[in-house]
Order: C-alpha cells, then sequence, then structure tokens
C-alpha cells in the first residue's frame, strides 16, 4: 500500500494535469498531496503538549482538514467560478496552516520544516489550479 503521509515521487508538478479528465476530487494531486499534509500534521500535532489540546493542535488540524475538504467541495461544484472560490478558501487554509507550523517550530513542540515544505509545494499546485481555472473564466 502506498504511504499515504507523502509521495515523494510527485516532486515536481506536472501542468498536463490540466488536460486530463479525472473521475473524482481523489484522482487530484492538489488533494492527494493535501490528504497527506493532513495525516503528517496529526502525527506531528499527537506529540504537542496536553496542554494545548484545545489550543495549538485543534486549530492547526481544523486548518489542515479544511484544506482537501475544500478542495473536495470545490471539485464538486459546477461552475467554474465557485470551483475557483473553494480553492481560494482551501488556498486560506493553507496559510493558516503554514503559521500554525510556524508556531509549533518556534514554540519548540515540534520540528515541522518537512511539513512547511509541503505546504508550500500545495501552495504553489492550487495557486496552479486556480490560475488554470480563471484562465477557462475569461
Amino acid at each position: 500500500m502506498e504511504d499515504l503521509r507523502y509521495n515523494n515521487h510527485c516532486q515536481s508538478f506536472d501542468f498536463t494535469i490540466f488536460e486530463e479528465v479525472s473521475k473524482s476530487f481523489q484522482e487530484l494531486l492538489v488533494w492527494q498531496k493535501s490528504h497527506a499534509l493532513v495525516i503528517e500534521i496529526y502525527l506531528i500535532s499527537k506529540n504537542f503538549p496536553k496542554d494545548e489540546l484545545y489550543g495549538l493542535t485543534n486549530q492547526l488540524r481544523r486548518a489542515a482538514v479544511s484544506i482537501p475538504s475544500n478542495i473536495a467541495e470545490g471539485y464538486g461544484r459546477y461552475s467554474i467560478a465557485e470551483k475557483v472560490r473553494f480553492f481560494n478558501i482551501a488556498q486560506g487554509s493553507l496559510n493558516e496552516v503554514k503559521y500554525y507550523l510556524i508556531l509549533a517550530k518556534d514554540l519548540n513542540y515540534a520540528d515541522t520544516e518537512m511539513a512547511l515544505e509541503k505546504a508550500e509545494e500545495i501552495s504553489k499546485i492550487l495557486d496552479a489550479y486556480i490560475k488554470k481555472m480563471k484562465e477557462k473564466i475569461i
């Protein structure tokens, strides 16, 4: 079974993915990578101090889950404008996750450098998806 935490063989983004027809949101590279990031964040945050359970741990996990959730919801929308809207929300949640990972690192709760790198890669892919979808609107 494939390691769900991260797909290392997908380091470079292939823009031909836009020409492919996917049958479900699970086939989208950006969803796959964001789902893997959620799993990694759950593993990282598992070791946060117990007094952060309803603080940083909860906020980080909630924001992380919001990324693939909004990608999935946007995938199911019929209009490109609605798809872009949900992908933008996912991008906002991703920025929130980046901040929480920086905070966790600064508080010495965990080494979050790898997760931050993965978040940055997801951000670039999301930006490319959004840009490509906006081109179809014009």
